[in-house]
């Protein structure tokens, strides 16, 4: 019993190798026992808790299986810190305006991105960039926002040439000039280069500094200086006005205070004869329709000009042609009688004006107008002729020697209308600016510029009380100017066309006459400037017409080609002959 025991057990060696399943497998020992016991499980100490976690029974062991290690993973990139600005009290986000608070977060930026090293993606690099890019701009708009920049476009460009930079750039403007000066400024100043910004302002200052000296040195008159013809002749201009306007306030002051002046009743005569103009006499001019005319100082002859080139004299009051004018290669466009002879000056379109005597003969030729002149006028003291053109000048000629005394500029566009103050000291001109100025002959000034009027002004004539001024233009309406008022002291809606001339009675002044291309003339009261008289005939528009000197007919010339004469001595002899 005892052997067969011994013989059927089977010898245990718990000290050979244990056999691998696999490669990566747990090593297992072999277990050859018989009568195997179950291992009892081992519990975990319960930690003391307030719940207890459940029991786990015991469970069996079991062989381990095998499983494949996973290679290692990459680590997850770390995201640059955000930098945000501090948060208020109140829950509201304070913003930063110093330029300290930005260079500090970019600074913070950098040293966090030197201190932290580790692997961004592209995406991340992209925006990161960008954004430093965008703190950096705005540093910069900073920097160039706090700089003082010249507002002068040519200090601009001079303190560009200084920097060595072009001083403009293909289709630029003053501003962006100026902003481009401005961010290179800035520029200059992050990188550092101060002395070349310094440098540059010196050079300014400098160059600054020199310029009041060289212009001591150098003094420029502010006006053209004329010839010492033109010196003599405002010399005798002055002495010659300071008699005439010494006799018109003696005049003036005579009326006013003597008692035996009753100047409301020669206003009212003056009125009255005006009123009862009717038309005396009508003749053919012309082949060509007429220009201009213009009645002698003793009112014996009139003179016409037409589109012919040919002026006529006539004898007044018979209308009988005395003598012919010719001498002109282009259309004549004025006529003018010399207040203290009987010479005449003609205007042309071949910008030549011409002297004549009364017989026809030509005495001078004024040359100088770039270009076709308009109206001309005789000084009071018949020395002088003032001519208008469309050059925009008007000038003043020596009526003895033909020089040309004054090339007078300040229109901006043509001048057309000339008249001269009747004490001489004075000159209206009036363009097609819609201006109408007045210049002082003794010393060469503008001392008036009367604006008014919204269309060319074509017509102008002084007033001999010595104060008011009339115009009129294509805008239809006369305008009364007050000179010491120094504006437009009545507006007359005088016609339904343009007016193509104004004429004040020449001895007193007491009523105006005017000319328009409605075809008709009308007569205007000086007190109240109402209407008085409509001169109607013509069958074209009127070009021109002209008072007689003691105001008892009036004149007027048409494109109809006609010259017709309005007198109130008819009136007088019917009268008369009435009452015998």
């Amino acid at each position: 019993m005892d052997a067969m025991d011994a013989e059927d057990e089977v010898p245990v060696s718990t000290s050979e190798p244990s056999t691998l399943v696999d490669d990566n497998s747990t090593v297992v020992n072999a277990i050859g026992a018989v009568n195997l016991q179950p291992v009892p499980a081992v519990i975990p100490p319960v930690v003391p808790m307030v719940i207890l976690p459940p029991v786990v029974p015991a469970i069996a062991p079991r062989l381990a299986v095998p499983t494949p290690i996973p290679p290692p993973l990459a680590p997850l990139p770390v995201r640059p810190p955000v930098l945000r600005p501090p948060v208020a009290q109140n829950g509201e986000m304070q913003e930063s305006d110093s330029d300290s608070d930005l260079e500090e977060m970019v600074s913070g930026r950098g040293a966090a991105g030197s201190t932290q090293e580790y692997e961004i993606s592209e995406e991340s690099r992209i925006v990161r960039e960008r954004q430093e890019k965008a703190l950096q701009e705005l540093l910069m708009k900073r920097r160039a926002a706090a700089l003082a920049v010249p507002t002068n476009d040519m200090a601009v460009r001079a303190r560009l040439r200084r920097l060595g930079e072009p001083i403009t750039l293909f289709g630029e403007r003053e501003m962006e000039r100026r902003d481009r000066l401005r961010m290179l400024m800035a520029r200059l100043d992050a990188e550092g280069q101060l002395e070349k910004l310094m440098k540059a302002h010196e050079d300014e200052e400098a160059a600054a500094s020199a310029a009041p000296a060289e212009e001591e040195d150098i003094q420029y008159p502010f006006y053209t200086e004329g010839s010492k013809a033109l010196l003599d002749a405002r010399v005798e201009i002055a002495k010659y006005s300071l008699v005439k306007s010494a006799l018109r306030l003696h005049r003036a002051r005579r009326k006013r205070d003597d008692p035996d002046e009753d100047v409301d009743a020669e206003v009212d005569w003056a009125l009255k004869q005006a009123g009862s103009l009717a038309l005396d006499c009508s003749e053919i001019g012309d082949d060509r329709p007429l220009f201009g005319c213009s009645l002698s100082h003793d009112g014996k002859m009139l003179a016409t000009c037409s589109l012919s080139g040919i002026a006529k004299i006539w004898s007044m009051p018979q209308v009988q042609k005395v003598s012919t004018l010719k001498g002109h290669t282009e259309r004549a466009t004025d006529v003018a009688f010399s207040p203290t002879s009987n010479y005449l000056a003609t205007a042309s379109a071949d910008k030549t004006a011409r002297l004549w005597n009364s017989e026809g003969s030509l005495l001078r030729t004024f040359e100088g107008h770039l270009d076709r002149l308009a109206r001309i006028a005789f000084h009071p003291s018949g020395k002088y002729l003032g001519t208008a053109s469309f050059d925009k000048t008007w000038r003043l000629w020596n009526v003895e020697s033909g020089e040309e005394l004054l090339l007078q500029e300040g229109h901006s566009r043509s001048v057309y209308g000339l008249s001269f103050h009747h004490d001489g000291s004075l000159v209206a001109s009036c363009g097609l600016d819609a201006l109408v100025r007045v210049w002082d002959l003794r010393t060469g000034r503008s001392i008036l510029a009367l604006e008014g009027h919204v269309k060319p002004v074509l017509g102008v004539s002084f007033s001999p009380n010595g104060y008011h001024l009339a115009s009129g233009g294509e805008d239809n309406t006369c305008r009364i100017w007050d000179l010491r008022q120094r504006r437009s002291s009545y507006i007359i809606p005088a016609h339904s066309n343009l007016i193509s001339q104004v004429k004040f009675e020449p001895q007193e002044g007491y009523f105006l006459a005017t000319a328009s291309y409605d075809m008709t003339a009308k007569v205007w009261s000086s007190r109240d400037f109402k209407p008085v008289k409509t001169l109607s005939g013509h069958e074209a528009k009127i070009m021109s017409l002209d008072v007689a000197a003691d105001g008892q007919f009036i004149t007027t010339v048409s494109y109809d080609r006609t010259i017709k004469l309005w007198s109130s001595k008819n009136i007088e002899k019917e009268e008369k002959m009435d009452m015998d």
